[in-house]
């Protein structure tokens, strides 16, 4: 097989959840383990460091893994979803998996594959920390695929745990308060292992707390350190200011244990995020006159976070490239989005996508008013020809809708 179909057939043949929502997620890790035990332990041969939370845990999980690239480490960082080419998700300093690394991989595993049917994440997971292995890098930043208790990347035993926050989005697996999704991603601490949480939430305070003491854990909370800098970042948008203090305080506790990440390191890692991890996707500039921004914030914290942003900024006129997948709580995120926008309803090219004269029909419950696009190209398109140079263009909503147009 060549590269293109080796991902056909990986698509093909394992349940992904980004396709197919719910139905392709497993609630156990008996798969998890048993490939583990058959590729002889792989997370075991490098440090790691587990990354959870509902939003920013992949600002977070870059902004550390350049902080740690730029301190000299050989850095693995394993991330979800991909935006445009399945080699985001496994990258060592920045780089992508080489393409005949996925192929040898695959082809060497097909018949493992075929009789134990594992999901699309257990497969990519095992290959990561196959691939860190061989490659033996220092220490690898994983970020949880969904939830953590029962994340298949949820056997490592890392140097460190960064729960970045808690708000509600997959709450038909999670949980539908946000105590119980706490509860899910308090299950990636470990014994005697520290653990940082980004946000210090009332509702989510006493189950941290309590799990970590379980677990003789050391918490630290990141709104609590105190620092005489917070270093600039190139990432955009004033919420990464959470991200930087969480990754911040995270540096901090590294070099408490023994790690060597000097001030001047953490000072260009922070700004050189996308030059170094390739990061894409937030508050991301993709034109001016107009000026063109793309975010993935895609849950009802996430657009909260957006909007903020988008009251901030200056123009003419507010065009908004929008689409979203089916199973988000679609009526919560209409209520935050500004009226006094033009809306160009899209949906990306996946089974989950909300279809767009669907989002269109209920946005317009909410004061939302525009027209419904059969593609997220068509819908961008339009929002340009009708755009002065004055104006803003907004693309957000969902990954995928960022993916097609990146």
């Amino acid at each position: 097989m060549n590269y293109q179909e080796t991902i056909a057939y990986l698509y093909g043949t394992a349940p992904m959840f980004q396709q197919h929502g719910k139905s392709a997620y497993k609630a156990n890790l008996d798969n998890t383990l048993l490939l583990d035990a058959h590729f002889n332990h792989p997370h075991k041969q490098f440090k790691s460091i587990h990354i959870a939370g509902t939003n920013g845990k992949g600002s977070t999980s870059h902004l550390l893994a350049a902080t740690l690239q730029a301190a000299g480490y050989t850095v693995g960082l394993y991330t979800s979803p991909h935006l445009k080419d399945f080699r985001e998700r496994i990258r060592i300093n920045g780089e992508m998996i080489p393409e005949q690394e996925v192929i040898d991989f695959i082809t060497a595993n097909r018949p493992l594959i075929e009789r134990i049917h594992p999901s699309f994440f257990e497969i990519t997971t095992m290959l990561a920390f196959c691939y860190f292995a061989a490659q033996k890098v220092d220490v690898a930043v994983v970020e949880v695929g969904l939830g953590g208790r029962l994340d298949c990347t949820n056997i490592i035993a890392p140097e460190l745990c960064v729960i970045t926050n808690i708000s509600l989005d997959h709450t038909d697996i999670l949980g539908n308060t946000l105590k119980e999704i706490a509860t899910e991603k308090a299950g990636i601490i470990k014994h005697g292992t520290p653990v940082i949480i980004g946000e210090n939430q009332p509702e989510t305070h006493s189950i941290f707390t309590a799990t970590a003491a379980k677990h003789h854990a050391p918490i630290r909370f990141a709104e609590d350190e105190i620092f005489a800098t917070i270093p600039e970042t190139d990432l955009q948008g004033d919420y990464q200011l959470k991200n930087r203090r969480t990754a911040l305080t995270a540096l901090r506790v590294l070099n408490e244990n023994g790690w060597n990440i000097p001030e001047t390191a953490i000072h260009k890692g922070f700004a050189n995020v996308v030059k170094l991890t390739h990061l894409q996707g937030r508050w991301q500039t993709l034109g001016k006159h107009p000026t063109i921004i793309c975010d993935t914030g895609h849950n009802e914290n996430g657009i909260r976070w957006v909007c903020e942003q988008l009251q901030r900024q200056r123009y003419n006129r507010l065009h908004i490239v929008f689409g979203m997948v089916n199973d988000k709580k679609i009526d919560n995120v209409l209520a935050l989005m500004p009226k006094m926008a033009t809306y160009y309803f899209t949906n990306a090219n996946i089974p989950r996508s909300l279809n767009a004269k669907t989002l269109q029909n209920k946005a317009l419950m909410y004061g939302l008013k525009g027209n419904a696009y059969a593609s997220v190209h068509e819908a961008l398109n339009a929002a340009k020809a009708a755009a002065t140079p004055d104006d803003f263009i907004f693309i957000g909503g969902s990954n995928y809708i960022i993916g097609e147009i990146l």
